[in-house]
């Protein structure tokens, strides 16, 4: 069974930084392309970054780039989402996803497993 789970989600003032994290079981990490999408309340859910399989490609939405660094480690399963410099803009549940498709999409249909997302809330 594919699992992914998000953490370090929480509330941080703006211009304060989190990290997350999204462990991945029960499937062949380094063979998926990972992506983080948002979706704020009553919005549609939005690509944010993503990295292709070994990591040596990234790609971001316009709005987090130089603001936030996705990486990832094949070792321990895990991508990352360093998000620096946050906005109140930026609060939104974030999730990690799989994708077999074309590294770096902002497609969501072509990601096939998603995590079940954490809240990041950042404050005015």
């Amino acid at each position: 069974q594919v699992q992914l789970v998000e953490s370090g989600g929480g509330l941080v003032q703006a211009g304060g930084s989190l990290r997350l994290s999204c462990a991945a079981s029960g499937l062949a990490f380094s063979t998926y392309a990972m992506g983080w999408f948002s979706q704020a309340p009553g919005k549609e859910r939005e690509f944010v970054a993503a990295i292709s399989l070994r990591g040596r490609r990234t790609y971001y939405a316009d709005p987090v780039k130089d603001r936030f660094t996705i990486s990832r480690d094949n070792a321990k399963n895990t991508v990352y989402l360093q998000m620096n410099s946050l906005k109140p803009e930026d609060t939104a549940v974030y999730y990690c996803a799989a994708s077999t498709g074309t590294p770096g999409t902002k497609n969501k249909d072509e990601y096939s497993y998603w995590g079940q997302g954490t809240q990041v809330t950042v404050s005015s």
